[in-house]
């Protein structure tokens, strides 16, 4: 028996060996503006107020926070602000520190726009109109080391940096509205213009964040051919770039099966990891404005239930995939519960009731605590260690495999301690 468990704990090693760090979490790009205008927030019975980020990192098993940073949004239009485009330098330093601050990691994401930046929409900021190419790329250069250099001198230095956000067709494209320096992968349109903007973007990074990991954003999971004949091109072209990150809404981009079949193409073609950076589903109502594709009420009910039993089965569906090692849900800290004139503008409460929060009540929603399956599973063991005293007694949160909270772990076994998987003996 003894060399069976022997033999048992060494495999269980080199699991945990070859298995790499995996990330949960999700945007949280207006925490700060919800805190500073006194949003509370509220344990799942809705009894117990909450500090957010220690709380959904203790009990939810969330590791990573990603916030979003505008060039200039006091250029955005009202509409934008409303809708939650406020991020500047100033207001990304003191959130990115609290992040940090509470031993989470920190993803970030240039939107190199002043106002919200997707595959729609990639206008260029008003201090850059205008300019030739060449200059651009300094540019985006000098603007990327500098905003590093000031997270950095702040405390608030990110693990991960998005070089732009949902860029499938390039970025930069020049004043609104303008049709103009548009990239289509595959083709050679504007293909040299708009990877040199990127190399030049990761150049920063490189000298200002080294360890940091740097993500190429898309989101055409719905055309996976895309998928891959952009990160071609991306290789192709010398992009210095080391996760293949992705949005996924079912409700814009297909089904689960669709999901699936995008990963399984990623996971054929390059050898990178992937991330999830932007996952959500309704937990109240969808909009009524025919923006819905595809309509998953009748599996998944818009609810909090119906909510967690998606969430369930993304996790289900992602964990087959070796090489995701992220999954972010986006602006998962949602809350209009406090009733004035500032969260009255926000349309979240009309247009995207999707977070992990009831926007109503500031109570955290029962998908919230599912997230941690992502990196919780039999097949995820991260760390294999005895336990000692002080691991015992110094305030760390456990749980059994079954997502139970354990004051300590009295009999052998594994069970997780913030968000890892630890062998007792």
């Amino acid at each position: 028996m003894k060399k069976k468990l022997t033999l048992l704990l060494s495999l269980l090693a080199l699991a945990a060996v070859g298995n790499a760090q995996k990330y949960v979490g999700g945007d949280i790009s207006l925490l700060k503006a919800y805190e500073d205008h006194k949003a509370p927030y509220y344990d799942s019975t809705g009894t117990q107020k909450i500090d957010f980020l220690p709380y959904v990192k203790d009990n939810c098993g969330m590791n990573t926070m990603r916030v979003r940073l505008f060039h200039n949004p006091a250029n955005a239009s009202t509409d934008a602000k409303g809708q939650g485009a406020i991020q500047d330098l100033e207001y990304v330093k003191a959130l990115g520190k609290q992040i940090k601050d509470n031993g989470l990691n920190f993803m970030l994401d240039f939107h190199y726009s002043d106002t919200w930046a997707d595959p729609s929409k990639q206008w260029t900021p008003k201090a850059w109109l205008n300019v030739t190419d060449a200059v651009l790329q300094d540019s985006i250069y000098n603007y990327t080391k500098a905003s590093l250099q000031a997270l950095k001198d702040a405390g608030a230095t990110p693990d991960f940096i998005q070089i732009g956000n949902e860029i499938s067709y390039g970025m930069l494209w020049g004043a609104e509205g303008s049709t103009a320096n548009r990239y289509y992968a595959g083709q050679s349109n504007n293909l040299t213009r708009f990877t040199n903007l990127l190399k030049y973007a990761s150049k920063a990074c490189r000298e200002v964040c080294p360890n940091a990991k740097i993500i190429i954003h898309t989101e055409r999971v719905a055309q996976p051919y895309y998928i891959v004949n952009f990160y071609k091109d991306m290789d192709k072209a010398g992009v210095d770039y080391d996760i293949i990150g992705t949005s996924y809404y079912c409700y814009y981009h297909g089904y689960l099966p669709q999901l699936e079949t995008a990963l399984k193409q990623i996971e054929q073609n390059f050898t990178k990891d992937i991330m999830l950076v932007e996952v959500g589903y309704y937990n109240q109502f969808q909009p009524k404005d025919g923006t819905i594709t595809y309509d998953y009420s009748s599996t998944y009910p818009v609810n909090p239930e119906g909510q967690k039993k998606y969430t369930k089965a993304l996790i289900d569906v992602v964990n087959k995939y070796p090489k995701v090692k992220g999954l972010l849900w986006w602006e998962m800290d949602a809350n209009d519960g406090t009733g004035n004139a500032w969260s009255s503008q926000h349309v979240l409460k009309e247009w995207y009731n999707a977070g992990l929060v009831d926007n109503a009540t500031g109570k955290l929603l029962p998908a919230a605590y599912v997230m941690k399956d992502f990196i919780n599973t039999s097949t995820g063991i991260e760390s294999i260690k005895g336990t000692t005293a002080n691991q015992k007694t110094s305030g760390n949160k456990w749980y059994n495999l079954q997502g139970q909270r354990v004051s300590s772990p009295k009999e052998k076994g594994i069970y997780i301690c913030n968000g890892r998987k630890v062998l007792v003996k």
